[in-house]
């Protein structure tokens, strides 16, 4: 029996360069069917930033993973007559690339609602639609400085540089457009009404960002209405993980072999730790308050669980964590998180020999369920004989027609 995916039979006709095609990766994982019209050259993101992995991009490899590429000289109307008949059964229509890119072909919003009143259309873009930077050119790093993400950095010779830091908006992004497409498609089936939805990746960004923006708008009112925690004396810390660098009881400490993280803010997690260690002293001195306490600025006691959890390598940590319940965690790097028991025990990577490069795949696991194992990321056009057969029904007379008329490119 074929299992049923959740998003089976949900056609997604994308258009897209680069990063902003994040946005229907996890949709494939989900069962959708995704076919990427590309121009006759193809995504350039096959070649764009590092690793190359045997000549294509592990950003291709990851964003474009399980699609179908079909190739499409849009400049010829033969060519955008087949781009409107796949939109004819299709569900949701991604423009991820300039705002107006489709539109400008006659394969905007407002023409292909017209053959399909259903379709959800949604534009991914760097800056969005409006606004003074609607037509700036931009690449991803681009949305975490603006959002305030990311600070900059200076080497030995007082050169300004990009910092190491997690990408914010090229990820969120996905999170956000898939939701909303979602929401619209789920809207469009109840009502038969489609919708136009737009989506800057810069407007992700500062969303997801949002306990520090949000801190920072709560900290320009008033001492007096807007103040710290009660542990703190209501004294206001410095914004979001700003405000942990004082911490003692909620803090990284150096372990045996590596560093932990410890986070007994709450009393009863701190007696606990103090309890199974056989230093109650450390409770009776320092007992702290019921919640958020961090012992904040606390240097002499700092000093002793410096001491102490050099004694244990990290792993003994997370085992006295456990059977004392105290949090406790490990502290991993990019490199070696695929070596932790807990990685290794959830992730399912999907491997390099079926598809190009070692990925991480998606991480909501349906319990019981085996979810879709997308195949490798297309090479330009790959599936164009496929879709333009068992997509949209064109016989092999025609489709030769199609090649000739060098539609594809």
């Amino acid at each position: 029996m074929t299992p049923q995916y959740p998003l089976a039979g949900l056609r997604i006709i994308e258009s897209s360069i680069l990063g902003p095609a994040a946005i229907t990766t996890a949709l494939v994982d989900l069962g959708a069917e995704v076919i990427k019209v590309e121009s006759p050259s193809g995504d350039y993101i096959r070649e764009m930033t590092w690793p190359i992995i045997e000549g294509v991009s592990l950003m291709h490899y990851h964003l474009n993973r399980g699609k179908k590429s079909i190739t499409l000289d849009l400049k010829q109307e033969a060519a955008r007559q087949i781009y409107r008949d796949l939109v004819k059964d299709a569900d949701v229509v991604i423009e991820a690339s300039k705002p107006g890119a489709l539109a400008k072909y006659g394969l905007g919003y407002e023409d292909l609602k017209k053959i399909n009143p259903k379709i959800v259309f949604i534009t991914v873009s760097g800056y969005g639609m409006s606004g003074p930077y609607r037509d700036m050119p931009s690449h991803g790093i681009a949305y975490d400085t603006w959002a305030g993400a990311v600070t900059p950095a200076y080497d030995e010779e007082g050169y300004c540089y990009i910092p190491e830091h997690v990408s914010i908006g090229i990820n969120a992004a996905p999170l956000f457009g898939g939701l909303g497409v979602l929401a619209g498609v789920i809207r469009a089936r109840e009502t038969g009404e489609g919708c136009f939805m737009e989506l800057a990746q810069s407007d992700a960004a500062a969303a997801f960002d949002w306990y520090r923006s949000e801190s920072y708008m709560a900290y320009a009112r008033p001492e007096d209405v807007v103040t710290g925690n009660k542990a703190d004396g209501y004294k206001r810390r410095p914004v979001a993980t700003a405000g942990m660098k004082e911490g003692v009881r909620y803090q990284m400490y150096e372990s045996k072999d590596g560093h932990v993280l410890f986070m007994a803010s709450e009393q009863a997690f701190w007696k606990n730790f103090c309890e199974a260690l056989g230093r109650t002293d450390l409770f009776e001195k320092w007992p702290g308050s019921k919640f958020a306490d961090h012992a904040r600025g606390n240097r002499e006691l700092q000093a002793e669980l410096r001491n102490i959890f050099k004694t244990k390598t990290t792993q003994e940590w997370l085992d006295f964590g456990i059977q004392a319940n105290t949090p406790l965690a490990p502290v991993n790097t990019p490199k070696n998180i695929v070596d932790d028991p807990q990685f290794q025990d959830r992730f399912k990577v999907l491997p390099h020999q079926q598809h190009g490069a070692d990925m991480l795949g998606f991480p909501v696991q349906f319990v019981g369920e085996q979810m879709p194992v997308p195949h490798k990321a297309p090479t330009v056009g790959q599936h164009s004989d496929d879709v333009l057969r068992d997509v949209l029904g064109y016989d092999a007379a025609k489709i030769e027609q199609i090649k000739a008329a060098k539609l594809l490119g």
